[in-house]
């Protein structure tokens, strides 16, 4: 009964962020809320996200996305690079509860920075808080709507609370800005067809 609520939660919480959220396909790169060192905006990470939508293969289309998260990974503070990195160390050592701990104290620092809140929705999510990791992706993708990965997580959550037409919208929205993410494709093609009876 218990996971039977949190899915409901989850869901409308879901529901309320993908109606809500600014649609990647749309952005122009001029009315996303920077952080500190305005890695949402700055033209580098935004001629790298044209080169992703470009991308020909897989391979490809992996390096320039590596390239996107390290920027992502940069906050322009010493400190909170610090403690994401003790973050991220928690995270490998499967200790979600630490992990979001230290992200906490990341976000006094700069509550702006989309890649602190994407982590911590990665720790809950660990921790099986679908409602917190799904609050989580909203603040990441109003501050980056580009951010595919996020989207792609969101995908997974919505799928495991048996949402079905809102994964497949995530999905679809993280695909559009990452076009060669692995398994996607094919996860949003058995999707399609179970929502719609759409064969791709």
């Amino acid at each position: 009964m218990r996971r039977f609520r949190i899915s409901l939660l989850a869901c409308g919480l879901a529901a309320v962020l993908v109606a809500a959220a600014p649609d990647a396909r749309a952005q122009d790169g001029g009315s996303r809320a920077p952080h500190s060192t305005e890695t949402a905006t700055d033209g580098r990470i935004d001629q790298l996200f044209a080169r992703l939508a470009q991308t020909e293969s897989a391979a490809e289309a992996r390096g320039v996305a590596l390239l996107i998260q390290r920027r992502w990974l940069e906050s322009g503070s010493p400190t909170a690079d610090l403690l994401m990195n003790r973050a991220r160390e928690a995270m490998r050592a499967r200790d979600p509860a630490l992990a979001i701990e230290l992200i906490d104290r990341v976000l006094v620092i700069e509550p702006g920075w989309a890649e602190a809140w994407n982590r911590r929705a990665i720790a809950f999510t660990m921790l099986d808080d679908p409602v917190s990791a799904i609050a989580d992706i909203y603040r990441v993708v109003s501050l980056e709507p580009r951010h595919f990965a996020a989207w792609a997580g969101l995908g997974n959550l919505l799928m495991q609370a048996g949402d079905e037409r809102g994964a497949l919208e995530s999905f679809e929205r993280a695909l559009a800005i990452h076009p060669h993410l692995p398994r996607i494709e094919t996860i949003v093609g058995r999707l399609a067809r179970e929502v719609d009876g759409v064969e791709l």
